[in-house]
């Protein structure tokens, strides 16, 4: 079954907005002995993007400081990321989650395939311009000196931006490219991973989903099976993700989220980054193949997994229960 690309957000511009009172709000809440995080929470987590960055002109405007560096002085851990992104443009927030999953020692590589598996190419130029306006240099240029072999290859083509965007697909292409990635597979002894990364990084969404219905028909396994079974590491988990973002999004998503909060400890980073992301374009959807999927609520399961006011920041924005 396929996700039929309609988007629904939980977050909506607040009606009778006032730029200047909430900047003023937020500098009380912050100025002073000791933060009123309730306040932060309850303004950022119930405005737009568009709203916010109204928000951030106000304040500075009215402070002579950033409210980003405000937040970052005020607020610790996870809560401030929570903060920083939600007053973070999308695409200036997407590369920025790219520039972290790449700093330190070694490279954070499950942020890197989430991001360019599940955005469109609308998207990924959009935050590869950023990236170039602030580094000087291209997105592609530093990924070539984080990754290597055949995932570079796979990930270098997403990052392009160049994927086919036709609306419709072609049933004799989809069988042919079932057929060639058969036999780049499960038919032969040892896999041709050049195949897989040609069909599965440049055809479109619908052009993929009709060729994952040929491969199951001539193969007898699904796609993601052979994918799991012929190749290993970041590869496999680049063409499996792609996988599923052709089939759901949503549901992609939604388990993301999942292995961000089960086990010991919580996956902050990941957890904001996909709350935060998605509230405006299809978090009602990621709820519902959540809740589709786990048989309970994905605000059940962040109010069991992180508490205090960054639980109740997050509550916000995924906006209810299911």
């Amino acid at each position: 079954m396929f996700y039929s690309d309609r988007e629904k957000g939980t977050v909506k511009s607040k009606a009778g907005f006032n730029a200047k009172e909430d900047a003023k709000a937020l500098c009380e809440a912050i100025k002073g002995f000791g933060t009123n995080e309730n306040v932060l929470a309850e303004i950022l987590a119930h405005r737009s993007n568009a709203q916010r960055q109204e928000i951030c002109k106000a304040y500075q405007e009215a402070t002579g400081r950033t409210l980003v560096s405000d937040l970052e002085g005020d607020t610790a851990g996870a809560f401030e990321g929570l903060l920083v992104g939600l007053v973070t443009p999308p695409a200036q927030y997407d590369c920025l989650e790219i520039t972290r999953a790449m700093q330190g020692r070694g490279t954070e590589e499950s942020t890197l395939i989430e991001i360019f598996a599940s955005r469109s190419n609308k998207q990924i130029k959009a935050f590869s311009d950023v990236y170039l306006a602030d580094k000087g240099r291209k997105l592609t240029h530093d990924l070539k000196s984080e990754i290597s072999g055949d995932f570079e290859t796979a990930l270098l083509i997403l990052a392009e931006g160049n994927r086919d965007e036709g609306k419709t697909a072609d049933p004799e292409k989809a069988k042919k490219d079932a057929k060639a990635l058969y036999e780049a597979g499960e038919k032969k002894w040892g896999t041709d991973e050049s195949k897989f990364i040609d069909i599965l990084c440049h055809r479109s969404v619908p052009q993929l989903r009709k060729t994952l219905v040929e491969y199951k028909a001539i193969s007898g396994k699904t796609l993601q099976q052979s994918i799991e079974g012929e190749m290993t590491g970041p590869l496999e988990d680049l063409l499996v993700a792609v996988v599923k973002c052709v089939k759901n999004v949503p549901a992609y998503l939604a388990e993301r989220l999942r292995n961000s909060m089960k086990g010991i400890g919580t996956d902050e980073a990941t957890l904001n980054r996909i709350m935060v992301s998605r509230s405006e374009l299809d978090l009602l959807n990621i709820r519902a193949e959540y809740k589709k999927l786990y048989k309970c609520s994905l605000l059940s399961s962040i109010a069991s997994d992180v508490s205090g006011v960054y639980g109740d920041c997050l509550k916000i924005i995924c906006g209810g229960d299911d």
